[in-house]
């Protein structure tokens, strides 16, 4: 019955869990706007609008020598290609790290490469080049207003903060609202991982909402996903609720892990994070055609790009926000086809069928007649093949249908990734962590140790090692100090920002006069409690009931199993040696001052190497009770 019990309580965990990361497409809220059929895609070049979107570009002066000159190429011929009517460069312009990785500064040649790559194309002559910053941008920047802030110097748009761009059309306005979430002051690396809004701030972007909602359609975009914005109720997900979509970078698609990190917020709202430029060179380009909203994630240099515009993915379709029922009014499958050669082909399968080519209108747009009825239920494929003269192919395609009940789901962890508030879980897990660990503590303190009957087993050897740990007073006062101190002291002090002094804590940074909430460094505790102070307090443990078993530090390698006293004393070693690298790293990073006034880093690797010698110099006095009790229980 009890197993029932929990199978159902997990299936029903499970349950709830998909259903908030594992949005559908297509929602339909109450109270969405009512859209007219007519004009629906059709023949004529009429109606569209294209846009590009790149992320994460990182010039460097130090690391990767082709990256500035493909992203100059990027400028000067891709866009040439494409011809968008807007670029959208959403952060991390320059990387701003050292040369040896560890420190991070704001490096002037490296804007300078980024302007001269953007005067040499004069791609702003061609486009409207929109460029915001990045947590990289930021970094190592005492205010707004510092000689290191080198994007109101070298970038395009120059402006710090959020800002509402009207692109104005013959067939309406679309608005495009920037999420300036960057932190000012900007700390060192990696204390700015997270952006962060205010109260004023949110109240900026709430007005920029209201003015943008007589425009066709709104894109909100940023650096920072939502799930790495710290922002106060109710929250920036709520504000930018009547958008189509927030176009974002950021997390690289974690490293390539996640190729399409999207989904989709409960009001209908797409989130669609890009890969980065910085290395995978990753772009993107999305399209309103009759205010039917598409894009495609592209690589640099890969040709012939394709985007279907008319059927639309189901999957990336809001009825709240887009003109839905255009689709069945249609009367041609629309592409957009570029290529730096002519395009020679371009087929259409639905289905597997093979429906027709296409033939060009103007410019890339390629049409092709088609009768949606036919296809009025149910899901259905569309595929399109583009060739050009070069012989390059390229192929897409898609999932569409025309009616709105239909229920397609993004993938879990995509979801999870951009749908949690990373920050709240973060602080959660580490409070979590934390209060075990002390619980623990606590309860073997105070706990009466039962008497052992016979040869323990390894739950009861390890019971009985909590115990001796928690009744030694050495022990139990550090750790219980380590861990207090963990959750509630500074970590360190030293240069969070070059000149300005500040201070680390688990719940945020106090730097430059200002406290910047924790996201990141909830991540580090989560790491410094799982990587250290817990493994700490099992390494502690098991020396000590080796010492009750009777053994000394020399003695236990003959009595003890080889390969288990490797396997602790190993893992125990290496820890002890991340803990030394982060003293470097924070030596490196934030100065010497800071390497000395650590005690999470340098006073707790003298701490630990302390306690584990104190482990097997104890007196054997004082663990006579608990020596006299294992050798009678072993003896028995």
């Amino acid at each position: 019955m009890l197993k029932l019990a929990v199978g159902l309580l997990t299936a029903a965990a499970v349950a709830l869990l998909l259903d908030w990361y594992a949005p559908s497409g297509a929602p339909t809220p109450v109270g969405r706007r009512r859209w007219a059929p007519q004009p629906g895609p059709g023949a004529e070049a009429a109606n569209l609008l294209w846009v590009v979107q790149v992320s994460d570009i990182h010039i460097s002066k130090f690391r990767d020598p082709k990256r500035a000159p493909d992203f100059e190429k990027f400028c000067s011929e891709t866009i040439d290609i494409i011809q968008p009517a807007l670029v959208l460069a959403t952060g991390d312009l320059t990387d701003a790290k050292t040369r040896d990785k560890l420190g991070s500064e704001q490096v002037e040649a490296e804007w300078k490469i980024y302007q001269s790559i953007l005067k040499r194309s004069k791609v702003m002559e061609k486009t409207k080049w929109i460029d915001i910053k990045g947590n990289h941008d930021s970094f190592n920047i005492p205010h707004l207003d510092s000689i290191w802030n080198y994007y109101r110097k070298y970038s395009a748009w120059h402006k710090d903060g959020s800002f509402h761009y009207i692109h104005t059309t013959s067939f309406g306005n679309y608005s495009f609202i920037c999420v300036d979430a960057t932190l000012s002051p900007g700390p060192k690396r990696p204390y700015n991982f997270f952006g962060i809004l205010n109260t004023n701030q949110m109240k900026e972007l709430s007005l920029m909402a209201t003015a943008s909602l007589h425009s066709n359609h709104t894109i909100w975009f940023g650096h920072f996903p939502t799930s790495t914005i710290i922002s106060p109720a109710p929250g920036i997900r709520t504000l930018m609720s009547s958008a189509t979509a927030y176009l974002c970078g950021h997390l690289h698609t974690m490293g390539g892990l996640i190729p399409a990190l999207h989904s989709q917020h409960r009001e209908g709202t797409l989130e669609i994070e890009l890969g980065d430029w910085m290395d995978n060179r990753r772009y993107r380009i999305l399209a309103f055609d009759h205010d039917l909203f598409s894009f495609a994630d592209l690589t640099f240099e890969e040709w012939p790009v394709v985007l279907i515009t008319n059927p639309k993915s189901f999957l990336y379709s809001s009825s709240a926000h887009e003109p839905l029922v255009k689709i069945l009014y249609s009367t041609h499958i629309r592409i957009l086809a570029f290529s730096p050669s002519v395009i020679t082909s371009i087929k259409v399968c639905i289905d597997g069928v093979h429906v027709g080519n296409a033939h060009q209108v103007s410019g890339p747009l390629y049409v092709l007649k088609w009768s949606p009825q036919n296809y009025s239920e149910g899901f259905h494929h569309i595929d399109v093949t583009v060739q050009d003269a070069s012989g390059r192919i390229s192929t897409r395609g898609h999932i569409f249908a025309m009616e709105e009940n239909l229920s397609l789901r993004f993938g879990f962890w995509p979801s999870f990734i951009l749908l949690t508030d990373h920050n709240v879980l973060a602080r959660a897990l580490f409070g979590l962590m934390v209060l075990i660990q002390i619980a623990l503590l606590v309860i073997f303190r105070y706990l009466r140790k039962p008497p052992l009957k016979e040869k323990p087993g390894l739950l009861t050897l390890t019971s009985y090692s909590l115990h001796v740990f928690s009744k030694t007073n050495t022990f139990y006062y550090s750790i219980l100090v380590l861990n207090l101190y963990t959750l509630l002291g500074p970590w360190f002090v030293g240069e969070l920002i070059d000149g300005h002094m500040g201070a680390c804590f688990s719940y945020g940074v106090f730097v430059g006069g200002s406290f910047l909430q924790g996201g990141v460094t909830f991540l580090v505790g989560i790491l410094q409690m799982l990587f250290f102070n817990l493994p700490l307090m099992a390494y502690l443990c098991w020396c000590l009931s080796l010492r009750c078993q009777g053994h000394s530090f020399h003695s236990h390698i003959r009595h003890v199993r080889y390969l288990t006293a490797v396997l602790f004393h190993l893992t125990m070693a290496l820890l002890l040696a991340w803990q030394v690298y982060s003293c470097y790293f924070l030596q490196r990073t934030y100065g010497t001052l800071a390497f000395f006034l650590s005690p999470m880093r340098t006073w707790l690797v003298v701490l630990t190497s302390a306690l584990i010698y104190k482990t097997w110099t104890l007196k054997s006095s004082e663990l006579r009770t608990y020596i006299v009790e294992m050798k009678n229980c072993q003896s028995s």
